[in-house]
C-alpha cells in the first residue's frame, strides 16, 4: 500500500464528503427542486472502489449514488447539473439525484425504485461474460434491497451462472426510519444468508477505508479470475436524514447517542489522523488537495447555475429508446 494510493482513498473521500456536505448547504436555496439523499459518512465503501474497478468496469446503484457516481469516474459539472434540473446534466436534466448515468466510465444507472438496478447488474454482467471481455459488474445495493425478490433472484442467477459479479452491501442499519429488529429476525447476518445461496461472502466495517479497500481488490481479483460472485456487507452509518439535507435524530428513529457514536467514528478524520501520524509531512499535500476540491466542486456549482433548462420540445425525448 503505497503514500500516493493512500492519498487517493483519502482524496475520494473527501471529494465525496465536499460534494454532499456543499449540496446539504444549498439545497434549502430552493434551485435543486429534487428529492436528494445524501450518504455523508459513508465515504469509505465508494473510495475503496474508485480505485478497485476499471473504467471500463459496470457499476449500478441506488437512490442513494451520488458517491457511487463520483466514485466510478462519473462528471461532477454533469452531476451538480442534473441534480440542477438542467439540460447539461448527466440525464439532461430529467432525471435529477436519483438517476445518474455516465457510460462513459461504466456507471449505467441509478433508481428510485429499491433493489430495480440489481437485476440490471447481473445482466451487464451476463452480456460481460457472453462477450468475453474479462469486466466486473458491481451493484451497490443497502441493507433494505435483500428485503426485495428480485435480490434473491438475481443471487441465484449469478452463481447459476457463475457470472462476474460483486454485490456491495452498506449496511447503514436503517430502511428510511426502521432499523434491522423490526425488518429481519434477530441474530440474522445478512452476508452469511447470503452464502446459503452459494455465493462467496465476506463482512467489514464500511468506516475503516484500508479494511475496504483490501476486500473489494480481494473480491475482484477473485472474480475478475473466473471465480465467481462475491457479496460483501460492509456497516457504516448515514448521518442526515433519509431524505433531505438536514439531521433527522428529533423524530426518535434513532437515538442521539447512537448518532453521537458513529460520528465520532468518521471514516475520513480517523484515515487522515493515521496518515499524518504515519508520515506528518503530508500535512501540506492534503491542505493542497482540500483547496482544490473546494475549487473543483464551486466551479460545478457554479456551472450548474449557468447551464441552461432543457427547452420544452425535450419533454417527450428519451423517454423510450428510439
Amino acid at each position: 500500500m503505497t503514500t500516493d494510493l493512500k492519498l487517493e482513498l483519502l482524496r475520494q473521500m473527501q471529494r465525496i464528503r465536499t460534494v454532499e456536505e456543499t449540496i446539504a448547504e444549498r439545497y434549502p436555496q430552493g434551485k435543486m427542486r429534487c428529492p436528494t439523499h445524501l450518504s455523508i459518512g459513508q465515504e469509505a465503501v465508494p473510495a475503496a472502489v474508485s480505485v478497485c474497478l476499471k473504467p471500463t468496469d459496470f457499476a449500478v446503484s441506488t437512490h442513494r449514488g451520488h458517491a457511487h457516481y463520483l466514485a466510478k469516474g462519473g462528471d461532477l459539472n454533469a452531476m451538480i447539473a442534473e441534480i440542477h434540473g438542467k439540460v447539461t446534466g448527466c440525464s439532461r436534466g430529467k432525471g435529477g439525484s436519483m438517476h445518474l448515468i455516465d457510460r462513459q466510465v461504466g456507471f449505467m444507472g441509478t433508481s428510485a425504485i429499491v433493489g430495480n438496478s440489481i437485476p440490471i447488474g447481473v445482466g451487464l454482467a451476463l452480456s460481460a461474460q457472453l462477450m468475453g471481455t474479462n469486466q466486473v459488474s458491481c451493484i451497490f445495493v443497502g441493507d433494505g434491497a435483500v428485503e426485495e425478490g428480485v435480490f434473491y433472484e438475481s443471487v441465484n442467477f449469478a452463481v447459476l451462472r457463475n457470472l462476474p459479479v460483486l454485490f456491495l452491501c452498506e449496511n447503514n442499519l436503517y430502511s428510511v426510519y426502521s432499523p434491522l429488529s423490526v425488518r429481519q429476525p434477530p441474530g440474522r447476518q445478512i452476508a452469511t444468508m447470503v452464502s446459503g445461496l452459494g455465493a462467496k461472502v465476506a463482512t467489514g466495517d464500511g468506516n475503516q477505508v484500508m479494511e475496504c479497500y483490501e476486500l473489494i481488490q480481494c473480491a475482484v481479483e477473485s472474480i475478475r479470475s473466473g471465480l465467481g460472485p462475491w457479496f460483501l456487507e460492509f456497516f457504516t452509518y448515514r448521518w442526515l436524514e433519509h431524505c433531505g439535507h438536514s439531521l433527522d435524530n428529533h423524530l426518535g428513529y434513532r437515538s442521539v447517542q447512537e448518532f453521537e457514536a458513529w460520528k465520532k467514528r468518521d471514516p475520513i478524520a480517523s484515515f487522515e489522523a493515521k496518515l499524518l501520524e504515519q508520515n506528518p509531512q503530508l500535512v501540506t499535500a492534503i491542505g493542497t488537495m482540500k483547496q482544490e476540491i473546494q475549487q473543483d466542486v464551486l466551479e460545478a456549482f457554479a456551472f450548474a447555475e449557468q447551464s441552461p433548462f432543457p427547452p420544452q420540445e425535450e419533454a417527450y425525448l428519451g423517454v423510450y429508446s428510439d
